[in-house]
């Protein structure tokens, strides 16, 4: 798309037809049967949860 050159606040426009693919790679510790999308007002919101070995994990330390 052409833009035209304007002072001050930067704007970009995208056309909104036809379709449109996005990939990315996830890493391998995912839990793939957990993963929800949503599609509201043309946002797209995607979870993808961790499996539970992966999580970080909190040590408590005590003095000694």
């Amino acid at each position: 798309m052409k833009e035209r050159e304007r002072k001050g606040l930067l704007r970009r426009r995208t056309r909104r037809v036809g379709e449109f693919e996005y990939r990315v790679t996830l890493p391998g510790d995912i839990r793939a049967d957990g993963i929800e999308a949503s599609l509201d007002s043309g946002l797209l919101t995607v979870r993808v949860p961790k499996v539970d070995a992966a999580k970080p994990n909190k040590i408590k330390i005590t003095g000694g």
